[in-house]
């Protein structure tokens, strides 16, 4: 049975368009929530990590997941796309809008 940081998870990914997972403070999270805006994306969801009890035990499931531990980790159509940098490369090659026009 899977625990519940990896129920949340599973179940934010499951049902938004866009997750994010996000601390308030990091840059690479404020790129990539910018990026995400500028390219329309509705039905996101944003959790902080850093505002939560549980944000350390998410971050740790995460790193389960996906094999990355740094935040912020971004999932479109229940796919990791990978964190701000990625997402940057993936608006400046279309790409975002592509995979956005997918929802």
């Amino acid at each position: 049975m899977a625990n519940a940081s990896a129920k949340l998870i599973q179940s934010l990914i499951g049902s938004n368009k866009v997750a994010v997972f996000s601390k308030s403070y990091c840059p690479y999270c404020k790129l990539a929530k910018n990026v995400l805006n500028q390219a329309g994306a509705s039905g996101k969801a944003v959790i902080e990590l850093d505002e939560r009890d549980d944000g350390h035990l998410i971050q740790n499931e995460l790193t389960v997941l996906t094999g990355e531990s740094t935040v912020p980790q971004v999932f479109i159509n229940k796919e990791f796309v990978g964190g701000g940098t990625e997402v940057e490369k993936l608006h400046e090659t279309g790409k975002l809008q592509k995979l956005l026009s997918n929802l």
